[in-house]
Formats: structure tokens, sequence, C-alpha cells
């Protein structure tokens, strides 16, 4: 990913702490898109902080699969969740376009990276655009699904970003 690229998105999605003049209704309805594999998923740009490229990530003992390890991101440690691995898809190597989307859980008491393939862009999906997901999924990763959004002809996979960890893993991360 180009630096300007990066520092672009970063700009776009880079939100400190809970909004409160105004913002919560500029960012209602906003996503930030990214690919993993052939598909597009989507989370709530307000649990978005940053967007930083892939860097060194240090190796935890005794964590789940999925858990890459953690990232020094300006001082503060963050663990780094690999997206592919936690949605039981075939991992990858990574690449210039791989990148850790940094975002906050439980209302800002825990940061997380997510390793996605590449960020697409950000976006508004209309509430009226948002279809429930599908009931039929028993699978684990069906939990994670906050909905389906209509874009044109595409479908976006919505994921609810405080889903994604269980409760004992958001415990052992600090929440």
């Amino acid at each position: 990913m180009s630096e300007a690229l990066a520092k672009q998105q970063q700009d776009e999605v880079n939100r400190e702490g809970a909004p409160s003049d105004g913002l919560e209704d500029t960012l209602k309805d906003m996503y930030l898109s990214f690919r993993l594999g052939d598909e597009d998923y989507c989370l709530e740009i307000r649990h978005v902080t940053e967007i930083v490229g892939i860097q060194k990530v240090t190796e935890v003992p005794d964590m789940p699969h999925y858990v890459k390890g953690v990232v020094n991101l300006r001082g503060q440690v963050i663990p780094v969740i690999d997206m592919r691995l936690r949605f039981n898809m075939m991992g990858r190597e990574y690449d210039e376009r791989t990148c850790i989307v940094v975002i906050n859980l439980r209302g800002g008491q825990v940061q997380v990276g997510l390793v996605v393939d590449t960020v697409n862009e950000v976006r508004s999906i209309e509430e009226m655009n948002v279809s429930p997901p599908p009931k039929s999924g028993t699978g684990q990763c069906a939990q994670y699904i906050r909905g389906l959004g209509k874009v044109g002809d595409d479908v976006k996979i919505i994921l609810d970003a405080n889903k994604l960890l269980f409760e004992d893993e958001l415990a052992a991360f600090g929440g």
C-alpha cells in the first residue's frame, strides 16, 4: 500500500475516543470496507482508530491459532488477530497490501489489530440497505455477522466488531 493512500485512509478513519460533539451523526451508516479472500467485509467506522501497514508481530505463546501475537504501536502493545484464520479461511503470506486495522472494543477499553488482505474504502451503507444475516448460518463465524449491506449489485458482509472475540479472549486482552 502506498504511503499516500495509507495516510489518506488513516486520516479518514483516525478517531480517538467516543464521539461527543455531533461526530456520532457523521459516523452513522459509515463503514470501513476490506477484503479477505474473494469477499468484502465491513466494520462500523466508529470502531476503527487507524490503519497501519503490516509490521513485525511478536509471537506470544499459548494463544489461539488466529492470534498472531502483538505489535508495539507508538508505545502501546496491541494484540493482532489474523482475520483469515479467525474465519477458518486458508492463511496466506502477507504482502505490501496487507494491513492491520486497529479497532476499539468495549467502548475503547480494548484495542485489537485485525490483519486483512487489503483495505478498500470508507463508504456509507444506509440502514435501510442492511439486511439481517441469514438464519441458516450455524457455524461459529455466523455469530460475527451483524448484517448484509447492499451496495449497488454487490453485497458486503457487515461484521459486529464487539463479537469478534469471546468474553474470555477479551479478558485476556485486558477487556
